[in-house]
């Protein structure tokens, strides 16, 4: 029994009619017959009633067709994951990113993502811009979303958005007037935020807006996930300056944030990657980008 076999079995099967099968097959009829004939030979049953007036399965055809159906699609299934590890599209996709960025993007990139590289996984890491940068640097990531400044000649950067900084603090029902009574309302609370080995670029950022502010910040509570300081704020028991996109995803805790109207000082959101001719990160960075 021979693959052709099962194809011509399964035209026959889905047409009852084998002058339409051997069409939809671009062959005669009779090498047709005579291939359907071996088959029945060669099983030693009858798969076909044949008449003057129609053909249809017997029994045993019936169930012979859901067997070469099962068969041919796992066939095809197999033939995909070969092209595609042919095409270098299997395997893994190792993604960094930080914690400090609104992620519903990177979930709907992965959905689409498994519906066009079904047989890619991801895995997920989240790191810090200065860990990110090493990891891709050593092949130990293929793609991390993180924020400049990225000091590399092996990287390939791509900006994403500006993301503009807020001070977060617990809820207030009162709007502030100006600028230095916000200014003023801070300096004299404890600030909650990312160890500076951690986060060296972005505590300084801290520290520079706070100094623009007229003050050095009291940095009383420190972290390394932006999940932990929400909550401390949430608690009440300081107060942070943070990218602004975060409000999305915080927006339910008990906490207000406040725009820096007057100080437009933003962090860059990038992608980076080494480029290569993985078809999968190829298509992630076009797709996220």
């Amino acid at each position: 029994m021979e693959i052709r076999h099962l194809l011509y079995f399964k035209s026959v099967a889905e047409h009852l009619h084998f002058r339409k099968a051997a069409a939809s097959l671009f062959i005669s009829q009779p090498p047709l017959s005579r291939q359907i004939k071996e088959l029945e030979e060669e099983l030693n049953v009858q798969l076909f009633i044949r008449n003057n007036k129609q053909v249809t399965l017997t029994d045993a055809g019936k169930y012979f067709k859901e067997e070469v159906d099962a068969l041919l699609s796992r066939l095809e299934e197999s033939k995909n994951v070969v092209r595609q590890i042919h095409l270098n599209v299997s395997g893994e996709l190792r993604i960094g990113y930080i914690s400090s960025l609104y992620q519903p993007q990177l979930a709907d990139v992965l959905r689409r993502m498994q519906e066009v590289f079904p047989y890619v996984k991801t895995r997920l890491y989240e790191l810090p811009t200065v860990k990110q940068i090493e990891a891709l640097e050593r092949g130990k990531l293929d793609v991390g979303i993180l924020r400049a400044p990225v000091h590399s000649e092996k990287l390939t950067l791509k900006t994403l958005f500006f993301d503009p900084f807020t001070v977060v603090v617990p809820t207030r029902n009162e709007l502030f007037s100006s600028q230095e009574e916000l200014a003023e309302f801070i300096r004299q609370r404890p600030f909650i935020f990312f160890n500076q080995d951690y986060a060296p670029n972005y505590y300084d950022k801290l520290v520079e807006i706070c100094e623009r502010l007229g003050f050095r910040p009291n940095i009383l509570h420190e972290t390394n996930n932006v999940h932990s300081i929400m909550q401390l704020i949430d608690a009440g028991l300081g107060v942070s300056i943070l990218p602004s996109s975060l409000e999305r995803q915080y927006g339910h805790l008990n906490v207000s944030f406040v725009q820096l109207a007057e100080m437009p000082i933003s962090t860059e959101v990038v992608l980076a990657y080494r480029p290569n001719s993985n078809a999968a990160l190829n298509w992630f960075v076009e797709e996220y980008s």
